[in-house]
């Protein structure tokens, strides 16, 4: 424990107003609590402290790397933050700006990106920061990750920086944990067979997550366009399967993997779509993760549609709902009847619509179901902050001076 460490600590929620014309949470009350350069405010002010004056030192700020964050991870339950991050930006109570996206070629010809996503959470999480992830599909030939990043959580009152986590691990952690939080909203038969498209890392964050939080998932069904990898793959998860009596099928093709399956999982990096509507069956989700593997007729035919952020999916040029706003084919799930053109179809809902009972998802046990989950920075910034939380108090983590 270095010497910004205070000791024990609580976290308690706060108080704000959200002022909806600057986009901002302004407190109502000064801060009780403060703890290496984190601001709490205690509702419970009429309450006897437990804990003794915490001290700071501006001097340093936090890194947790990746064996931190796994840890940390472990000991949290990230589904039931993304639950109430997504209930709270229904409510308006997060500021979400648009990400900054830029790509390149670097000196080889490969096609880089990195993306900036800053965001605010407010509520009881009261979290803000900025998640940096960068990318390079041609980085597995190399032996690395194709993706890897940076999130930086600010402290809330000076706006300091004073915690830096790795990314990458988080950013495929939240993603699927979005999909659990979709598989809990929307449901309808007992998911006995998940089918995942591709072999990455995001395949295993969700197969990690999924055979706990599944109790009738019997078989995992996975397709690659790389068999030897998907061979890799399989031996790698062989233990876990194991463990929760799950059985693993490498199929011979996507439309093999995705029979029968009641939960469709696409992570890929195709921009090219392939899976269409026919290859679904009845009760089917499709938590169309990649954002371009399915065909616009999933789309046109899917009993409902949810997204994440409606705004963010049609302002994105570059993925398919995105250019079938474009091209008229659909509507948001608050725009008018009347602005709808003839084979086109209305988004249904958005994820916070389903948790806060504004719109209703499944319907029948027998509808098709698609999520388009673009990936929003208050998730990211929501875990994070939860787990400088823990680490603060497990005295996890290493200790930068500025």
């Amino acid at each position: 424990m270095s010497d910004c460490d205070g000791g024990a600590w609580s976290f308690r929620s706060h108080i704000a107003r959200f002022d909806r014309s600057n986009s901002v949470f302004i407190p109502d009350r000064p801060p009780l609590l403060h703890h290496s350069g984190l601001f709490f405010y205690d509702l419970n002010v009429q309450k006897e402290r437990q804990s003794a004056p915490l001290s700071s030192n501006d001097e340093s700020l936090l890194y947790l790397c990746r064996k931190d964050v796994e840890q940390l991870c472990s000991t949290i339950d990230t589904v039931a933050i993304i639950r109430e991050v997504f209930r709270l930006h229904s409510l308006q109570q997060t500021v979400l700006p648009d990400e900054a996206y830029l790509g390149w070629e670097n000196p080889l010809g490969e096609t880089v990106r990195s993306l900036n996503m800053p965001a605010y959470v407010g509520g009881e999480l009261t979290a803000a920061g900025t998640k940096i992830i960068n990318g390079n599909i041609a980085n597995p030939q190399r032996g690395l990750p194709r993706a890897n990043g940076l999130t930086l959580l600010f402290d809330p009152i000076t706006v300091r920086i004073n915690a830096i986590l790795e990314g990458a691990y988080l950013s495929s952690l939240r993603t699927a944990s979005v999909t659990a939080l979709a598989v809990d909203l929307l449901q309808g038969r007992p998911i006995k067979k998940v089918a995942i498209i591709g072999a990455g890392v995001l395949a295993q964050a969700h197969i990690e997550l999924l055979v706990k939080r599944l109790p009738t998932l019997q078989k995992i069904a996975l397709f690659d366009l790389d068999a030897q990898r998907s061979q890799h793959f399989a031996q790698g998860i062989a233990g876990l399967l194991h463990e929760h009596q799950v059985t693993f099928e490498q199929s011979a093709s996507a439309q093999m993997a995705i029979a029968e399956a009641e939960l469709v999982i696409p992570v890929t990096t195709t921009t090219t779509g392939y899976i269409p509507y026919q290859w679904l069956s009845p009760g089917t989700i499709v938590v169309n993760v990649s954002l371009d593997d399915i065909l616009p007729d999933v789309v046109l035919q899917a009993d409902a549609v949810i997204v994440d952020d409606w705004h963010l999916v049609k302002s994105d040029h570059r993925r398919l709902l995105g250019r079938m706003y474009r091209a008229g084919q659909l509507i948001g799930p608050d725009d008018s009847e009347q602005e709808q053109r003839p084979f086109s179809r209305k988004i249904d809902a958005q994820l916070g619509d389903l948790i806060t009972g504004k719109r209703i998802g499944r319907r029948t046990p027998e509808e098709i179901l698609l999520v388009n989950p673009f990936g929003l920075a208050i998730e990211d910034i929501a875990l994070a902050a939860r787990i400088y939380q823990e680490a603060v108090r497990q005295g996890k983590g290493l200790q930068l001076c500025r």
